[in-house]
C-alpha cells in the first residue's frame, strides 16, 4: 500500500497554506483546478519527484488551506504561489496548472517572468470565454441556497455514490464524475462553497470567462510553453 503524501503547512499573511513537497531537482510547481486540492497530481507526484523538487498546494479557499474572506481572483493566487515559494526558499520554477490553476499559472508567469523557467497547461482556463454552465452557475443568486440543501448528509452521498458508479462505468462521456464527486464531497464546508463563489465571481460572469491572456500571451512567446 502507498503511504498518503505528507501535508505540510505555512503561515503567510495569517492564512494557513497547505502543500506537498517532495525530491530533489529542479523545481515543480503543481497548480489544481477549481474546487480540487494537491491530490489532483497524487498519481503523478511521486514519479516527478524522482527528477524534480515537486512543490503541490492546495490553492487559498481550497484543500486543507484556509478559506478566509480574501482575493480570489487569479493575480491574488499569483501573488500567493510567488509568496509561497518565498518562504520555501524556491526562486524559480516551471509552473504546470491544470483548470483554474492553469489560469493562475498563465498570470504567475505574466507577473513574474523572472521566477518561471517554463510553463505547461492542462486544459487551462483563461484562454477564451467558454465556461461549463456548472461553473457559470456556481456565481448566480440563490445558488448559496441550493448547495446548502444539495450538500446535506443523505443527498450528497447518495450524489457521491450515484458519480462514482458512473465513472467506473467505462463510458468516456462519465470518466471525470469521479474527480466531480470530490469536488462535491468538499462542498459539504460552507467555507468552501463560499470560496468557490468568491473565484468563480472574479473570473466570470453570465456570458463565460472574463478574464483571460490571450491579450497578453504575446508577452511569454519567449519562454518554454506546453499546452
Amino acid at each position: 500500500m502507498v503511504a498518503a503524501l505528507e501535508v505540510q503547512h505555512v503561515t503567510i499573511h495569517g492564512h494557513r497554506r497547505a502543500y506537498v513537497k517532495m525530491g530533489q531537482g529542479p523545481a515543480l510547481l503543481l497548480l489544481h483546478g477549481l474546487g480540487c486540492d494537491h491530490t489532483t497530481w497524487e498519481p503523478v507526484i511521486r514519479q516527478l519527484a524522482k527528477r524534480y523538487t515537486v512543490i503541490a498546494p492546495d490553492l487559498l479557499g481550497h484543500g486543507q488551506s484556509a478559506k478566509p474572506r480574501a482575493d480570489y481572483s487569479v493575480g491574488g493566487y499569483a501573488n500567493g504561489m510567488r509568496d509561497l515559494l518565498t518562504v520555501l526558499n524556491v526562486d524559480k520554477v516551471t509552473v504546470v496548472g491544470h483548470s483554474l490553476g492553469g489560469g493562475v499559472a498563465m498570470q504567475f508567469a505574466y507577473q513574474f517572468p523572472e521566477r518561471t523557467e517554463r510553463m505547461v497547461l492542462v486544459a487551462p482556463g483563461g484562454l477564451g470565454p467558454e465556461v461549463t454552465p456548472m461553473i457559470r452557475a456556481v456565481g448566480r443568486p440563490g445558488v448559496k441556497a441550493a448547495m446548502a440543501v444539495l450538500t446535506l448528509p443523505g443527498i450528497r452521498h447518495a450524489g457521491i455514490a450515484g458519480m462514482r458508479a458512473l465513472a467506473k462505468s467505462g463510458l468516456t462521456a462519465t470518466h471525470d464524475l469521479g474527480e466531480v464527486a470530490d469536488i462535491y464531497d468538499s462542498f459539504k464546508d460552507p467555507r468552501a462553497r463560499a470560496a468557490i463563489a468568491h473565484v468563480v465571481r472574479a473570473v466570470v460572469d453570465a456570458r463565460g470567462q472574463i478574464v483571460t491572456m490571450v491579450d497578453r500571451a504575446y508577452l511569454t512567446q519567449a519562454m518554454p510553453m506546453l499546452v
